[in-house]
């Protein structure tokens, strides 16, 4: 080999590794639906909701989370005899950002509830600090077409269908602040 030729080589190289180690782009996150063990490391068997720590039925839990090990779960509230009761129906932990029909959730926890409208054909769902019980906001979850599938809640994947299901009914969520 020449020495013109080693020097091409040699810039070739280099020129190779120094592309390789640019940074690769970001990549989506890749969620997937998380498994009952995992939900019950992240869920409370007593969820706080203002002053009281209210039972959850963790049979009825559902969650995402990413190759980063952040969740987005829920799991039913066991409110008969507490304060709570008719208020909420749900505990939620959010640990990224997420905006479920039109609400901006940060990471945190969060209780909400829901009442039928009168067609039947959508729950008012509020959405409320757990700590405080502060409002942070109210969405409409609408039946889901050609479902007869009924869950106490479902947090679908997002590549799946970005849904949080309540019932027959469902809200559209995004993941971060889009």
């Amino acid at each position: 080999m020449t020495t013109g030729s080693r020097v091409k080589s040699a810039l070739w190289c280099g020129a190779f590794l120094w592309v390789a180690a640019l940074p690769a782009p970001a990549l989506k996150s890749a969620w997937r639906q998380a498994a009952p063990a995992e939900l019950q490391s992240v869920l409370p068997a007593r969820a706080p909701v203002q002053s009281e720590h209210i039972e959850t039925e963790m049979r009825t839990a559902s969650g995402i989370v990413d190759e980063r090990g952040r969740f987005i779960a829920g799991v039913v509230l066991i409110t008969a005899g507490y304060s709570a009761d008719g208020k909420y129906s749900h505990y939620l932990i959010v640990q990224v950002p997420v905006r479920i029909g039109g609400i901006a959730l940060k990471p945190g926890e969060y209780a909400f509830g829901w009442t039928r409208s009168d067609n039947g054909e959508t729950l008012k769902v509020h959405f409320n600090v757990a700590a405080t019980g502060a409002l942070v906001g109210t969405t409409e979850a609408h039946r889901i077409p050609g479902s007869n599938r009924v869950e106490s809640l479902h947090i679908w994947p997002p590549d799946d269908k970005p849904l949080v299901q309540i019932g027959r009914f469902g809200i559209p969520y995004k993941l971060g602040d889009r």
